[in-house]
């Protein structure tokens, strides 16, 4: 009986106890916050790919633009996907993100033009590069929508399936 008591009061094994009960919660904290870094910078990889996708795209001959259907030429088009996609033209290139094939990616490369410009209230007509152009001063318009794919639920049975990186870019067209 008198052994009970003496066990109670002894403190060798607390911190083995301790630590057992906080490791889940620090694990988590551990696991959510390296996951939380890998999506900010999945999305500032697919932001700066679109960015630089827009870039290529407006300075791609200004024949191509000379209607402002809002569709591009096909090769304007694939060459832009390439440039966001991979970061250069060569298709035998590495995916700078994965889920390109995946059937939640959304890609689109539109075109408007601006008929009239505006300065202070003044109204203007386009110039320089865009004078003589009878629908207006182009700009190209770059969107991209990928899944997210996480580097660690996957092994711990949690689903990102409805997470997506969405970026988007417009840029004037400059030509060649």
């Amino acid at each position: 009986m008198r052994a009970l008591p003496r066990l109670w009061h002894r403190r060798e094994g607390a911190a083995a106890a301790e630590m057992a009960l906080v490791a889940p919660m620090l694990l988590i904290l551990l696991f959510g916050s390296v996951e939380l870094g890998h999506y900010f910078y999945s999305e500032h990889k697919l932001v700066k790919a679109v960015r630089d996708g827009a870039r290529f795209a407006a300075r791609q001959r200004m024949a191509n633009y000379a209607s402002c259907s809002g569709n591009v030429p096909t090769a304007v088009y694939d060459d832009t996907k390439n440039m966001v996609r991979r970061g250069s033209l060569n298709t035998g290139d590495t995916d700078l993100l994965p889920n390109w094939d995946d059937s939640g990616t959304t890609f689109s490369v539109t075109m408007t033009c601006v008929a009239t410009l505006t300065d202070g209230g003044n109204t203007m007509a386009p110039s320089g590069i865009y004078a003589g152009m009878t629908s207006g001063a182009p700009a190209v318009s770059v969107t991209a929508r990928l899944p997210y794919q996480s580097i660690i639920a996957g092994g711990f049975g949690v689903s990102w399936s409805g997470l997506n990186l969405n970026a988007s870019e417009v840029a004037a067209v400059a030509g060649l």
